[in-house]
């Protein structure tokens, strides 16, 4: 692009046109998304290669897997120790009843 300033500090345009201008603009944004393109394709593959995705994965089902398996044995062993035929374990039978009919409606 050819262009220059003047002392009065005004442009004078040079050899370039604003067509040219656009079309070297329209060029270089190509040439950015090919390369991110290649770029994004390139990092998606080393990920992939090193097995990241795979381990994220894998700690991801074993937190939920412990995370329920902890609340669940929780909650049997407290009913375990509560006694039998008292006013809390008729509540929560009763509200697992519920709980699955309500289920069982949808």
């Amino acid at each position: 692009m050819n262009v220059s300033t003047t002392t009065a500090g005004m442009r004078v345009h040079g050899e370039a046109t604003d067509d040219q201008v656009m079309d070297s603009v329209a060029d270089a944004v190509r040439d950015a998304s090919k390369s991110a393109v290649k770029h994004a394709a390139a990092v998606k593959d080393a990920i992939a290669d090193t097995g990241i995705i795979q381990s994220v994965s894998r700690m991801t089902y074993t937190s939920a897997y412990a995370l329920s398996f902890g609340i669940v044995y929780a909650a049997v062993f407290a009913t375990q120790w509560i006694p039998q035929d008292n006013p809390v374990t008729d509540g929560f039978s009763d509200g697992a009843r519920a709980a699955v009919d309500a289920l069982k409606d949808k």
